[in-house]
């Protein structure tokens, strides 16, 4: 049993002081207590914090972060990113993808996340044909979580069609193009992959151009509780192209053709109107923003102050890994609604520290994202926690919700001194315990892909 005392901890029910903490041997939380005298026995913090829950994430892409910022001959978009994207591919193996992989958990843990939804699709070899282990890539990304200790739900994705209407895949798609019927025995076979105890596994329909009704359907017939995401209404020709399709847009459809609950995460969500934002903040499903990557894709501003008002659910997801951060990410999400309403503290709840507001929400959209169990600083759950550093500058002389506050939208990584997943001490003293070893292997691998 592991001891932990921190002078000021974010429990549910809001600040506590004096918090004695115990980790079991299966890393839950056995004890959380407040109003307790110090004990010399247990590892002191200032500010402890549950620790937030990253539930979007295309590993591969954080190698390609840079270096689609050449214009093009006209105006470029997420279509043109997107052929970049497909051009990138060929190169990664699965060593690659695997080092690649561990290298950005190592980054994101150091930001402050414990734990990550992997929407897994690269699944086939360059010319387009399986691996001998089918799964061998959601292996790849199993092995990169293991290795840094970063907590995990996988989610390998179905993608059969290049288009609304079913049309085939194109060149570009071959290396995560599967029929449906392939798709089941790949997620079938990805389990096998998942070794831990808070490892997860759900799944994941690309979105409704990838996938047409029947695929949908075959999809879901797999036995399982687990999480189900999908992306949705991300940017304005895909909610055109489903009206031209279907005569309604993406997330209409979806709610008027399945039971989408609690366990659905639609991702970006982006070009929703008001009577979509409406319904599905209803439906308990949650929305997983991406704000770094929607602004970086000029995706579009999610309609946060209605979904805020509605009660929805978000999380937040760093999705292309253009911004590995979480600071960074909340920063961005609340600074892109006060731009489109030029108000300030726009997603604050009425008298409530910004931050707070920001950080409790992606903390429960998060761990509800990842069917989770974490979250919390409350006994029987995953010890997914993060430590502040008190004497950091922008931290120095301010304790919880102004220190919350400073470093939501002052700062940034630095702030963060320790990490845990799953009880699993995996960030000390602001550096992962892993990053020498996996900087090597991602160095190598940089340099033979763009040499």
């Amino acid at each position: 049993m592991r001891k932990l005392y921190a002078k000021s901890a974010l429990l549910p029910a809001g600040w506590a002081k004096d918090v004695s903490l115990e980790i079991d041997a299966d890393g839950r939380l056995a004890k959380v207590a407040p109003n307790c005298p110090a004990d010399n026995e247990a590892e002191h913090h200032e500010l402890l914090l549950p620790a937030p829950s990253n539930l979007h994430s295309h590993a591969f892409q954080r190698a390609l972060a840079g270096l689609t910022e050449i214009r093009g001959p006209g105006e470029d978009d997420f279509w043109s990113w997107r052929e970049r994207m497909y051009a990138f591919l060929p190169k990664l193996g699965p060593d690659e993808v695997e080092a690649i992989a561990a290298q950005l958990f190592v980054e994101l843990a150091e930001s402050g996340f414990a734990a990550i939804a992997e929407f897994h699709y690269l699944h086939n070899q360059a010319d387009g044909r399986a691996y001998d282990d089918i799964a061998e890539m959601a292996g790849r990304i199993s092995s990169a979580a293991q290795q840094t200790g970063f907590g995990l739900t996988l989610l390998p994705v179905a993608y059969a069609r290049s288009g609304f209407g079913g049309a085939p895949t194109h060149e570009g798609q071959i290396r995560f193009s599967n029929s449906a019927e392939r798709f089941l025995p790949l997620w079938e076979v990805s389990k096998s992959h998942l070794q831990r105890a808070d490892d997860n596994l759900g799944m994941a329909p690309h979105s409704l151009r990838a996938v047409t009704p029947e695929d949908l359907a075959t999809i879901l017939t797999a036995k399982h509780d687990g999480p189900i995401h999908i992306h949705a209404a991300e940017q304005v020709k895909e909610v055109e192209d489903c009206l031209a399709w279907s005569g309604q847009r993406p997330i209409e459809w979806l709610l008027n053709h399945h039971d989408i609950n609690e366990r659905w995460c639609l991702i970006h969500a982006t070009q929703m109107n008001d009577d979509e934002t409406r319904a599905l903040a209803h439906s308990g499903a949650v929305a997983g923003l991406c704000p770094t990557t929607e602004a970086d894709l000029g995706d579009g501003i999610f309609n946060g102050r209605q979904w805020h008002a509605e009660g929805g659910n978000w999380g937040i997801g760093t999705d292309s890994h253009i911004g590995t951060d979480i600071a960074v990410e909340l920063r961005q999400l609340e600074w892109s609604q006060r731009l489109a309403h030029k108000q300030r503290t726009v997603l604050a709840a009425p008298m409530q520290s910004n931050a707070r507001s920001l950080y409790e929400s992606a903390l429960a959209g998060g761990s509800q994202a990842l069917g989770r169990h974490s979250g919390q600083l409350a006994t029987g759950y995953w010890t997914d926690m993060l430590s502040l550093d008190a004497d950091h500058p922008i931290l120095v002389g301010k304790s919880e919700d102004a220190a919350l506050d400073s470093w939501i939208f002052a700062g940034n990584r630095e702030c963060v001194t320790d990490v845990w997943s799953a009880g699993r001490h995996i960030v000390k003293d602001g550096q992962h315990v892993a990053r020498d070893e996996i900087a090597r292997g991602y160095t190598k691998t940089m340099r033979k892909l763009l040499g």
